[in-house]
């Protein structure tokens, strides 16, 4: 297929109109230089109504078109205290006339009388928020689940009185929220091909893997050549990567395209993401002062610095070689940058 086919195969999807794309791509003159490859960017911070947009938006443009489709009162999600898919979809749920109601893990506890980051434009959008702490004794999977039963059954009480419900799990990573990627990988390659550059590469940061899974998708669909690099921003099991093979066809079929996803059609990087998740490393704050010294461009502790530190090592260690055409997807979440000491380690320093 090519980029128009796709979009078409899309367009008889509901749809909210939450983003503005397409998001820009452009090159990035002076870390080229310093790198010794052509470095591209593609803004999808740059998505969505307010000024704190990121890669949710195109998935939520499609979840929340299926909620009204659904005739949806409510709509719940899940994510850690600062998620930037939570805020996102707050915001997405006031500008289409839902009610969100957000249950969040406080992986770093916030204070609740000084909220900081997306905490708090949750709070300012008027969000029903329930913060789940996790317990003495109690690992952070443990608590996760205890996150999603307490609202499954939240769910199971406003249903019970005549309300409709909308449940999205966390990071929109669905069948409905990664086909928004499919049409993110026709997109950009839409973009390089009227720019005449031949992508060698498109490096993103990788959390609960639905942005992957429709990359991954669009990019097969297409039969492009460029690689698809995924740093890991989180731990995953060994099932991980199957899970996200299997949810990436899954959402073919949605379309009505026959699956074509192998494991192969995935790279995943898991070598960046420590000390865990929403803990700053070595290497994504030397990434972010980096982008930020050289561009004036602003990545984030847990997601694109981390994302883009695997880049940039990848080069270092020629693993990419010199000349090469890379992509980095900024995701967003540039708020994290406000959030608590815990999540920004040295760049608060």
């Amino acid at each position: 297929m090519n980029s128009e086919q796709i979009e078409k195969l899309l367009g008889k999807k509901d749809r909210a109109s939450l983003g503005f794309y397409p998001t820009p791509l452009y090159k990035l003159e002076h870390l080229s230089k310093d790198l010794g490859i052509h470095l591209y960017i593609k803004r999808e911070d740059f998505s969505g109504q307010s000024l704190f947009g990121g890669n949710k938006i195109r998935k939520l443009e499609y979840l929340i078109g299926d909620a009204k489709r659904q005739g949806a009162e409510y709509v719940f999600t899940y994510g850690a205290t600062q998620s930037n898919h939570a805020m996102q979809t707050v915001e997405a749920c006031r500008k289409e006339g839902l009610k969100p109601v957000l249950y969040l893990l406080a992986i770093v506890e916030p204070d609740e009388k000084n909220l900081k980051g997306n905490l708090l434009l949750d709070k300012i959008m008027g969000a029903e928020i329930h913060i789940i702490k996790i317990n003495e004794g109690e690992s952070e999977a443990e608590a996760e689940g205890r996150m999603y039963r307490l609202g499954k059954e939240h769910i199971t009480r406003l249903e019970a009185e005549g309300h409709t419900c909308y449940d999205i799990p966390m990071g929109g990573a669905s069948i409905v929220g990664t086909a928004g990627f499919i049409g993110g990988f026709a997109e950009l390659q839409r973009q390089l091909d009227q720019m005449k550059v031949r992508g060698d590469y498109l490096f993103h940061a990788n959390g609960t893997g639905g942005t992957m899974a429709g990359l991954a998708a669009g990019r097969k669909l297409i039969d492009s050549h460029m690689k698809i690099v995924s740093i890991d921003v989180m731990f995953h099991d060994e099932s991980y990567k199957m899970s996200r093979v299997q949810l990436g066809n899954d959402t073919l079929r949605w379309l009505g395209v026959e699956p074509v996803l192998t494991a192969d059609d995935f790279n995943m990087d898991s070598s960046y993401y420590l000390p865990g998740y929403e803990m700053p490393s070595k290497g994504g704050t030397e990434a972010i002062k980096m982008m930020a010294e050289k561009e004036g461009l602003l990545l984030d502790p847990v997601y694109s610095g981390k994302g883009f530190a695997g880049l940039i090592d990848y080069v270092r260690t020629g693993k990419v070689a010199p000349g090469s055409n890379v992509v980095f997807l900024h995701t967003g979440g540039a708020t994290a940058l406000f959030a608590e000491k815990e999540i920004l380690g040295e760049l608060s320093v």
